[in-house]
């Protein structure tokens, strides 16, 4: 009996996945699953050793989710994602445990140990070093050397971490989604001109890597070009910590739009909050703001005069999911 039962079930979800055959994931369910999943394991024990052999596998436009598990360990190499590989899903087993590490820092754009330029990305659970400067006290003078550069739409990362020193995340342009991660750096180490939004995330700042010591570390900068752009930095229910003094931003490009909201905020802020950098008399054009935060930091009382003052409105559209999301790409990603 057990076997006739069995053998029902199996012919059922045959059917069944037969039938969604054109979607881009199967269902199994209310769930969403990948077509195709392959195992990186740096020992060998898996479908490859290496997180690039197997993203090289997956077929050029392809249209269906491919799951890559990645097992615990360090992975010396660099990483890319070309843009006519979109549907990649990129799992670790944990951050702390699953890592790519490499060291480039000839140019900001050559620089980046993590590279994904296609659409419909998701990243869990991995760390992406850029290990030039990090740890600081390795001897190499201070440059910027990028620890992942985030190019494609409809990107997606949870519990990742970013590690670096100058430039360590190249949010470069498209929509982006940073869940409960941890970035880290000192100078402008949340780059681009992205349209993101970071909810829960941790965000760090090694002050003790700046000389000399006591210089005063940038968080982001932002590259907004034109006030007409639809790009911008929205942080939610963030934690700003770290070492040293800490600007929340300056301005890359001079439309330069970032958000904090709900965020928990401690000593190391700069009183003033924000700096113009190479947009002094300019500061207008700017839009920089802070809703809702708290913690040593928040005090708001001795920030630039020019820092916005947002209506409930406009805070509603800049700290809601459809400021990036708009058709519900984030929920139709699968998650395995």
């Amino acid at each position: 009996m057990w076997t006739i039962i069995r053998g029902i079930f199996v012919l059922m979800m045959i059917i069944f996945v037969r039938g969604n055959e054109g979607e881009s994931y199967r269902r199994i369910g209310r769930k969403k699953f990948a077509w195709k999943t392959l195992i990186v394991d740096k020992n060998g024990h898996g479908n490859f050793s290496t997180i690039q052999a197997a993203i090289d596998s997956v077929p050029s436009d392809n249209r269906f989710w491919v799951s890559i598990h990645i097992r615990p360990g360090l992975y010396r190499e660099k990483v890319k994602i070309p843009y006519d590989k979109p549907y990649i899903i990129l799992k670790g087993h944990r951050k702390r445990n699953t890592k790519v590490v490499w060291d480039d820092h000839l140019t900001v754009a050559q620089s980046p140990t993590f590279t994904s330029s296609a659409d419909n990305i998701v990243v869990k659970s991995i760390s992406f070093v850029n290990s030039y400067n990090y740890p600081w006290k390795n001897g190499n003078p201070r440059v910027p050397a990028v620890a992942a550069m985030i190019t494609g739409d409809k990107s997606s990362f949870y519990r990742c971490g970013f590690y670096g020193v100058q430039d360590t995340l190249w949010d470069n342009q498209g929509r982006h989604y940073y869940h409960r991660c941890t970035i880290q750096g000192a100078v402008d180490f949340i780059f681009g001109a992205a349209q993101s939004i970071f909810q829960g995330c941790s965000i760090s700042v090694v002050g003790e890597a700046l000389l000399p010591l006591g210089s005063t570390s940038f968080i982001t900068a932002q590259g907004r070009t034109d006030p007409n752009d639809a790009n911008g930095f929205v942080f939610k229910e963030c934690n700003v910590f770290g070492s040293g003094s800490a600007y929340l931003g300056r301005p890359w490009r001079a439309y330069s739009r970032v958000i904090f909201h709900n965020s928990n905020f401690s000593n190391i802020i700069n009183p003033n909050g924000w700096d113009p950098w190479h947009f002094v008399g300019y500061e207008n054009q700017l839009t920089y703001a802070e809703n809702d935060c708290y913690g040593p930091g928040s005090d708001i009382s001795r920030r630039v005069s020019w820092e916005k003052k947002l209506s409930p409105k406009d805070i509603r559209q800049l700290t809601s999911m459809s400021f990036i999301d708009v058709e519900g790409w984030i929920q139709d990603q699968p998650w395995l």
